[in-house]
């Protein structure tokens, strides 16, 4: 962890989580969302600045404790990136399921262009063309 921040083994707090999500640029969420997702993570962790007690970076895995294991809600406040904050949540975050997943654990994400490189550099490599990530909305 860099000097001068904290990682906190846990999620942020609802209102952390939603201010961390629309100001680092991720697509807001409603609280109801919120809410149901800091406490229904299999992991999580958020980085705390220690001068100013800000939670300024986030990182939680959904996953069924066995098999798969889904990186999401990778976030940093641009204020306080290229510090090393992201590389370290990441970090915590795979050798968490390193540490606890049995063995043939699946980690998988999904890498907005931003943070394609951050992932790379973690060991993550794209799928496609033999498989690719599907969406659908609910409405």
């Amino acid at each position: 962890m860099p000097d001068g921040y904290t990682l906190v083994d846990g999620p942020p707090s609802v209102d952390d989580y939603l201010r961390l999500r629309a100001d680092s640029g991720l697509t807001p969420k409603r609280r109801d969302q919120a809410e149901a997702g800091v406490v229904g993570a299999w992991a999580a962790c958020h980085v705390v600045d220690d001068a100013t007690g800000e939670t300024v970076g986030m990182g939680r895995v959904l996953g069924d404790g066995g098999w798969y294991f889904h990186i999401v809600d990778m976030a940093v406040l641009p204020s306080h990136q290229r510090r090393g904050i992201g590389d370290a949540v990441l970090g915590w975050l795979v050798d968490r399921i390193r540490s606890d997943a049995p063995p043939g654990a699946w980690i998988t994400l999904l890498a907005d262009p931003p943070g394609r490189r951050l992932y790379e550099r973690h060991g993550f490599v794209e799928t496609a063309p033999g498989s690719v990530g599907m969406a659908i909305p609910v409405r």
